[in-house]
């Protein structure tokens, strides 16, 4: 699998901000990526050094729409910590937000 197929796209939430400050940043991944993989995409993408990869598999929500009713998708996050001090681009700026909020 490439490293761009791995790699889906960042999620954007509160909640990734208050961890891209502590150098933990969140990534939706392919369904069948392993850690392995996802540590070596963002490696060779971002060029940073991957300390720890966490994965969660997000489970499919009931939504409905009147008298439709389905299912959102099931798809897989993965939390990446990288060494202290290093930065990944896209997340640039993004740790000033939650400080100007206050």
């Amino acid at each position: 699998m490439d490293h761009t197929q791995v790699l889906i796209r960042p999620i954007v939430s509160e909640k990734s901000y208050a961890l891209a400050a502590v150098d933990k940043y969140t990534f939706r991944v392919h369904d069948r990526a392993h850690k392995t993989q996802i540590r070596q995409a963002v490696e060779a993408m971002f060029d940073v050094h991957v300390v720890a990869v966490r994965t969660q598999n997000v489970r499919s929500k009931p939504k409905r729409r009147g008298l439709i009713s389905g299912r959102t998708r099931q798809w897989k996050k993965a939390i990446v910590q990288v060494r202290a001090g290093e930065r990944i681009p896209i997340f640039q700026g993004l740790e000033g937000l939650e400080s100007a909020g206050s």
